[in-house]
């Protein structure tokens, strides 16, 4: 009997049964997804894939798709299943034991370079580092500064290492440490940035199925989501420099709550700053 030779399917093809696969396990972006599934796949960039619609894949490639959307179905994240994402147009490892980063961290990004737009050698502390994307960032975007992170983690220690090379940022030092018990609070910044866990437990439930994959400990904060807020502004606000700021993400409803810990601590020029998305997402301090 004749062996039975699975049918090789056209790229065109590939990309329509990804898109009806993903928006069947209920996927929101299952355009976008589909998109950059089928680029991942294939290697080719998106202008290729117009290109070259009606070439077939590879039996490999056909494998790695089955393979790909069944982690996908149970909504183990894309950024995972890749091993690497894009923040602020530069690449970064991520994996379990470290959070994905999102787009909307790119508004604290912009708010950070703002700021710094005339200091050209700022000394910046990203708490709570986990990829290093934040901190990676504000190195490469001011090569002549120094930025420290600070990570409590070892599965994220070990990412933020990898990207720290990937992204070849020479002017980080990555530390080991704990923010409830001060590490580097003792040294003084221009800038001491965080995005620290602020989802509080009983939002968990409401949370997407992916977030499920990514670790609590980079996720849940006690306190209705403020602890890592009170215990960074507490532990860390001598750390800032004269007129340095204190800048941080924050959950979506806890902006004003984490401005009036801001105001209370002393801190002077708050100002709240919305994502792309229309939510308040960057809230930021000086202090005089």
């Amino acid at each position: 009997p004749k062996k039975h030779k699975s049918k090789t399917m056209k790229i065109f093809e590939a990309y329509t049964s990804t898109k009806q696969k993903l928006k069947a396990a209920g996927i929101e972006d299952y355009v976008f997804e589909a998109k950059e599934i089928i680029k991942h796949i294939t290697g080719l960039s998106a202008n290729d894939i117009l290109a070259k619609y009606s070439t077939p894949l590879t039996v490999f490639q056909q494998n790695n798709l089955v393979a790909l959307l069944h982690q996908r179905e149970v909504r183990y994240p894309l950024q995972y299943i890749f091993g690497k994402w894009d923040f602020y147009g530069r690449s970064f490892f991520v994996g379990p034991g470290v959070l994905i980063p999102r787009q909307d961290t790119e508004t604290v990004i912009d708010v950070a370079l703002d700021y710094l737009n005339n200091t050209e050698a700022p000394e910046i502390l990203d708490l709570c580092t986990g990829s290093g994307c934040i901190g990676i960032t504000l190195a490469l975007e001011k090569y002549k500064g120094r930025v420290d992170l600070l990570e409590k983690y070892d599965e994220a220690i070990a990412y933020a290492e990898k990207n720290i090379h990937l992204n070849e940022a020479i002017n980080t030092t990555l530390y080991k440490g704990d923010i409830f018990l001060g590490d580097l609070s003792d040294n003084k910044y221009d800038l001491i940035v965080s995005n620290p866990p602020y989802i509080p437990e009983n939002e968990m439930k409401d949370t997407s199925p992916e977030v499920a994959f990514e670790p609590e400990t980079a996720l849940i904060a006690d306190d209705n989501g403020l602890q890592f807020y009170k215990a960074i502004i507490n532990n860390y606000k001598n750390a800032l420099k004269q007129n340095g700021m204190l800048l941080f993400e924050v959950g979506m409803g806890e902006a004003n709550a984490v401005a009036d810990l801001l105001k209370e601590a002393g801190l002077k020029d708050i100002k709240i700053k919305k994502d792309l998305g229309g939510i308040d997402r960057a809230v930021s301090a000086i202090k005089e």
